[in-house]
């Protein structure tokens, strides 16, 4: 299927590895141009050399620089010609017991998944109405409906920045207007992330990290994670010009994980 986004332009946050680097793969495999950013300047530049072998005929342009600093996103965001893809991403917040967070730590966590999210989708979100074309997506997680014990500032600032799309979406004068916002849910995919939460349930149990690692696959109908490839392509089709319809959604990917209907 072609997707009917070739030459568009994306911003695509957190994109040097993981789900933020598989969701930009797609888009380059789909002939959009991109800039991505991440804080890790090394590893964000053999990303960008790595996706433009994939595809020579799009722009690929990387920025090193913590998303979360007005700064950098201000950067990213002059690097991109016209955003019309934002795909959203950031590190979660540090695991571990709501008694020890202190109010500056529930500051960063809700800067880092809540507010510079909704900051960049206001400086694209009407530009892009205006073109008649606009697609976000924001990654958030699977814990936005099933918590997770130990990732109460994940839980907490996600599920914040969930409300606030919800309403968002629904406004008629994007929704008309051909821009979606959207919300791709992750469970448990094969990431950094993921080995740092099993490397602290290993820790918190006392059992070798290898044996909580394939009790977690277990638990999945899948028996499996995720790659970043199935997830970035998702993305990819949640911004292709076919999904003009689908708005103000979550969309769990957790290989059957998730127990309850709805």
């Amino acid at each position: 299927m072609k997707l009917g986004i070739d030459g568009k332009w994306a911003l695509v946050c957190a994109a040097s590895k993981g789900l933020g680097r598989g969701c930009a793969q797609a888009l380059v495999e789909e002939g959009v141009n991109v800039v991505i950013t991440a804080r890790g300047e090394a590893a964000l530049l053999q990303t960008a050399a790595e996706l433009r072998a994939v595809n020579p005929m799009v722009q690929v342009i990387p920025v090193p620089g913590d998303i979360t600093q007005a700064s950098d996103r201000a950067r990213a965001l002059a690097a991109c010609p016209q955003v019309d893809i934002l795909v959203n991403n950031a590190g979660g917040p540090p695991t571990g017991d709501f008694r020890s967070w202190t109010r500056d730590t529930w500051i960063a966590a809700l800067e880092q998944n809540m507010l510079t999210p909704i900051d960049l989708i206001k400086a694209v979100v009407d530009p892009m109405a205006d073109r008649g074309f606009g697609r976000i997506v924001n990654i958030t997680s699977m814990a936005v409906k099933a918590p997770i014990d130990i990732l109460g500032l994940s839980n907490g600032a996600r599920t914040g920045l969930t409300g606030f799309v919800a309403g968002l979406a629904r406004n008629p004068a994007l929704a008309s207007r051909n821009v979606t916002i959207n919300n791709l849910l992750p469970g448990m995919f094969d990431t950094d992330r993921l080995r740092g939460t099993l490397a602290d349930w290993a820790s918190r149990s006392g059992r070798p990290v290898e044996e909580i690692a394939d009790l977690r696959r277990q638990s999945t109908p899948a028996h499996r994670f995720g790659t970043p490839q199935e997830f970035g392509a998702v993305c990819a089709f949640v911004c292709s010009a076919h999904a003009g319809y689908i708005n103000g959604q979550n969309i769990l990917l957790d290989g059957g994980g998730y127990p309850g209907t709805f």
